[in-house]
């Protein structure tokens, strides 16, 4: 037998042996590791800007960041379990039907713990350099504050009536703009190009919608990396600031959620023609185009 042979056979083997058979825990870890990717490079770069003050990030590189961490976290994820990396998105998809109930706690779950350690991740990638610009003072508000880098706290200006119609607003475009990517009977999106139409929906929502909390838009996104700064020396503050401000990026975006799901089919998926409708209408169409021609 050839080396190629006998290391194809045990790839094999290895993937008989190992190989997971319940899809259920299959897309738990695609969930798991597709937030992990989110929260890698989008706090990743929240703390490469915050940390170097500037000289290294500023709100367009955050942006990118966010808007790559999706892409990459749906091309790592999307053809497991879909790539969901939200909660909000996972609820979309019960009420649509296109996610059984029974699955949805086990994606929340996975995105909580992916987003969870992600954050884990990025602490530790930046430890030093969160050492050196703290002195090893957490802060969660003022101008030395770090919390921010793991989660989102309210601008001044914003009420919390304000804050919660932001998070609905803005989950609600994400809903919408990701149903009508993956409409087969839209116009949809190039078979592979999904995760980057995807990730550009977080950037088009990054730069018109980020002034009043920078949209988190994502449940585990906010929680699962505030939960990790109240144990990693930043404490319950992360709760207390900005007015109890921590539950509007929970709930707004599961309301967001639900309406933008219910706008897109409302709005559009329910007028779709049926699959013998539309055989009729193209057979017109054609029989038009050759009169008029």
């Amino acid at each position: 037998m050839s080396a190629g042979n006998m290391d194809h056979e045990r790839k094999r083997k290895m993937k008989e042996q190992c190989a997971l058979r319940k899809d259920i825990i299959k897309e738990f870890l695609a969930e798991f590791l597709g937030i992990f990717v989110l929260i890698l490079f989008g706090c990743g770069s929240v703390a490469q800007t915050v940390l170097s003050k500037g000289a290294l990030g500023e709100p367009l590189t955050i942006h990118i960041g966010f808007t790559l961490g999706v892409m990459m976290a749906v091309y790592v994820a999307g053809g497991v379990s879909g790539a969901h990396v939200n909660p909000a998105v996972s609820l979309a998809m019960v009420v649509l039907g296109k996610l059984p109930i029974k699955k949805f706690p086990v994606y929340v779950a996975a995105q909580f713990l992916g987003a969870f350690a992600g954050s884990c991740a990025v602490y530790g990638l930046y430890y030093d350099a969160l050492m050196e610009h703290t002195g090893g003072v957490m802060q969660v508000t003022g101008i030395n504050a770090t919390a921010n880098i793991w989660a989102s706290y309210p601008a001044k200006h914003i009420s919390v009536l304000g804050g919660f119609v932001d998070q609905v607003i803005g989950t609600a475009a994400l809903i919408l703009c990701i149903l009508a990517i993956i409409d087969g009977k839209n116009i949809g999106a190039p078979k592979g190009m999904e995760p980057l139409c995807i990730g550009l929906i977080i950037m088009a929502i990054g730069v018109s919608m980020g002034l009043n909390c920078g949209y988190p838009i994502n449940p585990a996104r906010d929680l699962g990396p505030r939960l990790f700064t109240a144990v990693a020396g930043w404490g319950m503050e992360v709760f207390r600031a900005g007015g109890c401000w921590w539950w509007i990026p929970v709930v707004g975006p599961m309301v967001g959620g639900v309406v933008g799901a219910a706008v897109y089919f409302l709005f559009i998926e329910l007028h779709h023609a049926e699959p013998e409708k539309q055989g009729e209408n193209n057979i017109k169409d054609k029989y038009e185009m050759v009169t008029l021609s």
